[in-house]
């Protein structure tokens, strides 16, 4: 799917932030959308955050610096983290080359995910979001 310049991939999870979840068995796989990345330009350093810490939904995880701004990263479900992207430190850019693929932040293992996966957009709830932020531009 897309909305102007932006891809909205089928299958996953987006919060109102701007980060997208992959449901991966009993984990999460966590990134920023096109829309984030396109909006930060590039994307030259990522804050990681730490594995076996717990983080609550909508917790900043770690932030995201560009040449333009500096973004949080926010958790789109509270659990554990398992994993994170080991790549980004060397190459921030993967956030902007492929935002929903090598790009990916970290991975999470829910703790509430049936609960909370509620509080998240599918890429029609996620498209409708973007339409209405970018008319108000």
């Amino acid at each position: 799917m897309k909305v102007d310049d932006y891809e909205v991939p089928d299958g996953l999870y987006y919060s109102r932030e701007h980060e997208w979840m992959k449901v991966e068995v009993d984990r999460c796989r966590v990134g920023l959308t096109d829309y984030a990345q396109k909006s930060l330009h590039e994307v030259v350093f990522v804050d990681l955050p730490k594995i076996d810490a717990s983080v609550s939904q909508a917790q900043s995880i770690g932030t995201v610096e560009s040449v333009k701004a500096v973004a949080d990263v926010f958790s789109p479900v509270s659990g554990e983290i398992v994993e994170v992207n080991q790549h980004l430190p060397d190459k921030p850019e993967l956030v902007n080359q492929s935002p929903y693929g090598d790009g990916w932040v970290a991975v999470i293992r829910p703790s509430n995910l049936g609960a909370e996966i509620k509080n998240l957009l599918d890429a029609n709830g996620y498209c409708e979001f973007l339409k209405s932020i970018i008319e108000k531009k």
